[in-house]
């Protein structure tokens, strides 16, 4: 770790919120940076930086961190070669199975200074296991509207929908997150429509109305797509929201 420092003097910008959570949550004190955001936990006492897309190098670099914590997905490249360039070490993860976010967490948190597995990370692994799928049913999982984008290949939100038997009808497209048009999804024809808060936030009256005919499924977005602690209680969410719209 550059710096010198030991792990108790640490000081870490985190460039996610779902690492933001969980450094927050198992090393208190050792975050002096976060985005805009960061919302969890509540009364997050760092120094805020910018968006995930566009983050204030310069202020960052003014907060002397030790280490700066990344995801290739939800941060920039150009951004993260200038934190390098500015003398700063990046850590980027890669998260795009459950079973990725468990192991990557696991090297951020050991490089934040915690020598060991936090419970809350051993309790996510354990609820994880002892998932049992609801059904077979296919589904497509919007991610935003105007223009429609959702869930397509290689991604940790399919990852968890499919452990509760949910196939994501676009998991084969070319694209993670690929545009298309409302007529095309409906006539896929799912079991369900998946509908997360964010990073749109759809609700009842804002989404359902697009799929007539289609149960559908209003899930917390944190628990589908963040990767921290909520993972220890978003087995339970998730199963109840989709057991819910496929009564």
């Amino acid at each position: 770790m550059s710096g010198g420092r030991g792990a108790g003097s640490l000081r870490v910008v985190s460039l996610v919120p779902s690492l933001t959570e969980a450094v927050a949550v198992t090393r208190p004190g050792v975050l002096v940076g976060v985005t805009d955001w960061c919302s969890h936990p509540a009364g997050l006492d760092a120094t805020r930086i910018g968006g995930t897309k566009n983050p204030d190098v310069v202020a960052i670099a003014g907060l002397r961190p030790d280490l700066v914590v990344a995801n290739e997905e939800e941060n920039r490249a150009a951004d993260l070669d200038a934190l390098r360039a500015a003398g700063l070490e990046v850590l980027v993860t890669e998260i795009r199975t459950l079973d990725q976010g468990i192991g990557e967490l696991a090297r951020v948190l050991a490089a934040c200074g915690e020598p060991r597995r936090p419970r809350w990370l051993e309790e996510a692994e354990s609820a994880w296991a002892s998932v049992t799928p609801i059904g077979e049913l296919t589904a497509v999982v919007p991610i935003w509207r105007r223009p429609w984008m959702v869930l397509g290949r290689d991604t940790f939100a399919g990852d968890l929908l499919a452990r509760f038997g949910v196939r994501n009808l676009y998991a084969e497209h070319p694209e993670r997150y690929p545009r298309i048009p409302l007529d095309a999804l409906r006539a896929t024809g799912p079991d369900l429509v998946v509908l997360p808060d964010e990073p749109y936030r759809f609700t009842r009256d804002d989404g359902p109305e697009a799929f007539p005919g289609t149960a559908a499924a209003l899930v917390d977005g944190r628990m589908l797509t963040w990767y921290g602690p909520s993972l220890a209680e978003a087995p339970r969410a998730l199963a109840r929201a989709l057991r819910a719209a496929h009564r």
